[in-house]
């Protein structure tokens, strides 16, 4: 056969808004995961100290968009999703200092609708979590002691995620708002790499 005779091949999108921001952000969230996963934080209940102020860091930049999002009415629970609190309380564990709520370090995003990417990033760590939270336990911590922030939703994780992804997919967004939650995500992705070189020096 002629190759000329043959039809393009066309690209065909992901149906859902959350597949096509899991097929946008994938490079980020892979280099992301190869970075603190280098850092091995859980060789030692030191090196999970610092993994625990990378993610307090991290949380304390996201925590206002549990609070006073554009889309909170849209998105379910959000305000009882949040985890600063719970990581404040492993870090009180580990080290016998409860954290003061820091200042965020730079603004979260400039818009609503890259809000919502930040979200997608923040939730979405909810279910890697599972594996992080079995490293945990074999350092001798728990859901109720020095991992409180790793544990799941009591219906089920994928529950729980699917929940937000749900509400995320059927948010009203143009095609120039829905990039921009692309761009969000992306953003996300970037700013956690940059914190985790920071503080884990990765």
């Amino acid at each position: 056969m002629d190759a000329s005779t043959l039809a393009p091949v066309e690209t065909v999108e992901p149906a859902s808004r959350t597949k096509r921001l899991m097929a946008a952000t994938a490079e980020a969230h892979h280099q992301l995961d190869t970075a603190v996963m280098a850092s091995e934080p859980f060789a030692s209940l030191t090196r999970y100290a610092r993994f625990l102020e990378f993610q307090y860091r991290f949380h304390t930049i996201v925590d206002r968009l549990y609070c006073g999002s554009a889309y909170a009415a849209r998105l379910p629970e959000l305000a009882a999703r949040r985890r600063l609190p719970l990581v404040r309380q492993d870090l009180l564990d580990l080290t016998g200092t409860a954290r003061a709520e820091d200042a965020p370090q730079e603004p979260v995003a400039i818009g609503p609708e890259e809000d919502l990417g930040w979200l997608f990033v923040t939730e979405g760590s909810t279910l890697g979590a599972a594996s992080l939270l079995k490293r945990a336990k074999a350092l001798g911590l728990s859901e109720t002691h020095g991992a409180r922030h790793l544990a799941g939703h009591p219906d089920g994780r994928g529950l729980h995620w699917r929940r937000f992804t749900t509400a995320l997919d059927e948010i009203d967004l143009t095609p120039e708002g829905e990039q921009r939650t692309i761009d969000g995500a992306n953003a996300a992705f970037r700013f956690v790499r940059r914190l985790a070189g920071d503080v884990l020096a990765v």
